[in-house]
């Protein structure tokens, strides 16, 4: 690395020595890095782009967080045994390693996000044109995105480097991993200035950027997941004088005409079709069965070959569904077909996964995510945002805390409940709530990237998948023998072996 700073350098100095003609690279008309952090446009065009990251993790993210647990896996397409197979795959399937490239595009993904971020906090303080008060509602989004942003490592890889200051230097590009307390610390503080900093919506629909609600919902996160009951409870408790609450219907939620909606806390911003400016959502190819048309479920006949068969909803998982639950048919929906001998799929006909009876003869029935999966504007991808906080996931968080401190959570818990079209529970044991607040979460926030997190945090992770990955290679034939055996270092992904390489003042994960 150093002969690569020393190379730079020496052409930097002959570049010194050429003609002036050739080193005015940046005329004065245009925007530099010693001329662009100046005005509140500048600013807000920054945080624009540090958001902008925020569809790369979340297109990424099912991998790491919902394929790895009980709720989905992948189907098979065993004619192609490239990487970009096997490594999606092997995430699933336990069977991960350091050189996994999905890996590395979350840390990648993340740490970019964090990096556009920390250069807009470490500007601030130096435009003074910026009024104080546009300058505290850009430090504080950025403060909350770094803050998501380390919530997310910190689950996922365990001790991760805090870059907390604009990159300017080698020394400031190679870190060291500092612990998972330092890194939680980090975190709450940053949510904390963001809570101080941003602003309640003024209306809904908002605008998509962070609130004061966005923040204070991660910071409740964090406080639950660091077992600090009373704060979450104190935090939570403080949303719906902010306007937020439940829609009627559960799907709404998900609609792209419910964007930003009064049950929605933060979401990633997406817009369909091709226009300029367009920023099209590629979950729906990711979730379907593998075809050369998806007409069926999405009017347009889009070929998702090389895209498809990600993220498909396990019986484990429909089978956890209470009899009226209106979540299945807004969240599960099932499409019967036949495959080739190229493992793609043609579609004959879509059904409800409500009361489904299994497929007619000759048929293959495959159940696909139908919470996202709308109308696209375009081949290229829908308008659908995706959901990191809502509204019931607060009330969910609300009633876990109030049942770990020997309060009664049946009033948000049977909130949420009732929206589903469930009847309310009355039992008052403290581990059996536990128990039923899991399942309710597993329910109401499929999909959504928190399964596996939530099975980490209740310590049922090794227990469960191991469970799951027993019943699920009894089934399909293709899932390998050596995979779902599940250990405690498995509860932490490795770091890329592409970072470690780089930078060696990292360490690997145990196990790995």
């Amino acid at each position: 690395m150093k002969k690569i700073y020393f190379l730079i350098a020496m052409v930097g100095l002959a570049t010194a020595s050429c003609k002036k003609s050739y080193t005015d690279l940046a005329p004065k008309s245009s925007y530099s890095d010693a001329n662009y952090f100046l005005t509140t446009q500048q600013f807000s065009s920054a945080v624009t782009a540090a958001c902008a990251p925020l569809r790369d993790v979340v297109v990424n993210d099912y991998l790491m967080s919902e394929m790895r647990s009980d709720n989905t896996i992948y189907q098979s397409l065993l004619s192609n045994r490239g990487t970009a197979y096997t490594d999606r795959e092997a995430l699933c399937n336990f069977r991960d390693a350091s050189t996994n490239s999905y890996t590395a595009l979350e840390w990648q993904y993340c740490y970019q996000v964090i990096s556009r971020a920390n250069i807009v906090i470490s500007r601030l303080p130096a435009a003074t044109a910026v009024p104080a008060d546009s300058a505290a509602l850009y430090d504080g989004q950025c403060k909350f995105l770094r803050a998501l942003m380390y919530f997310k490592l910190v689950r996922l890889f365990g001790p991760v480097p805090l870059f907390l200051k604009e990159v300017k230097t080698p020394d400031d590009a190679f870190l060291p991993r500092d612990s998972v307390v330092k890194v939680y610390a980090q975190i709450a503080a940053d949510a904390g200035d963001a809570i101080k900093e941003l602003p309640a919506p003024a209306g809904f629909p908002q605008s998509g950027a962070a609130t004061k609600g966005s923040a204070t919902m991660l910071l409740a996160d964090v406080d639950v997941y660091l077992k600090k009951y009373p704060d979450a409870v104190s935090l939570l408790n403080t949303l719906p004088a902010m306007g937020y609450t439940l829609n009627a219907n559960y799907a709404d939620a998900f609609q792209p005409t419910g964007k930003n909606g009064k049950e929605s806390l933060f979401e990633v911003q997406f817009l369909g079709g091709t226009a300029t400016g367009s920023t099209p959502n590629p979950l729906l190819f990711h979730f379907l069965p593998r075809s050369t048309s998806t007409a069926l479920v999405t009017s347009l006949a889009i070929n998702n070959t090389t895209t498809g068969g990600w993220n498909t909803p396990t019986t484990d998982l429909i089978t956890a569904y209470e009899s009226g639950d209106k979540r299945l048919d807004a969240s599960i929906g099932m499409v019967e077909g036949t495959y080739n001998a190229s493992n793609y799929f043609t579609y004959s006909a879509v059904k409800s996964a409500v009361g489904y009876a299994g497929p007619p003869a000759g048929k293959v029935a495959v159940p696909y995510v139908k919470k996202y999966e709308h109308t696209p504007a375009a081949i290229t991808g829908s308008s659908d945002d995706f959901p990191i906080y809502r509204y019931s996931e607060a009330l969910l968080l609300l009633a876990e805390a109030l049942n770990e401190q020997g309060q009664s959570p049946l009033a948000p818990l049977n909130t949420v409940r009732a929206r589903a079209g469930l009847t309310a529970l009355t039992v008052t044991d403290q581990a059996t709530l536990r128990t039923a607040i899991l399942h309710e979460r597993r329910i109401e926030l499929a999909f959504e990237d928190k399964r596996w997190h939530d099975l980490v945090r209740s310590g049922t992770a090794v227990a469960v998948m191991n469970a799951f990955g027993t019943t699920l290679k009894s089934q399909l034939t293709y899932i390998p023998a050596d995979s779902y055996n599940v250990n405690d270092n498995k509860l932490l992904y490795p770091i890329p072996q592409a970072e470690v390489g780089l930078n060696t003042m990292l360490t690997q994960n145990l196990g790995y």
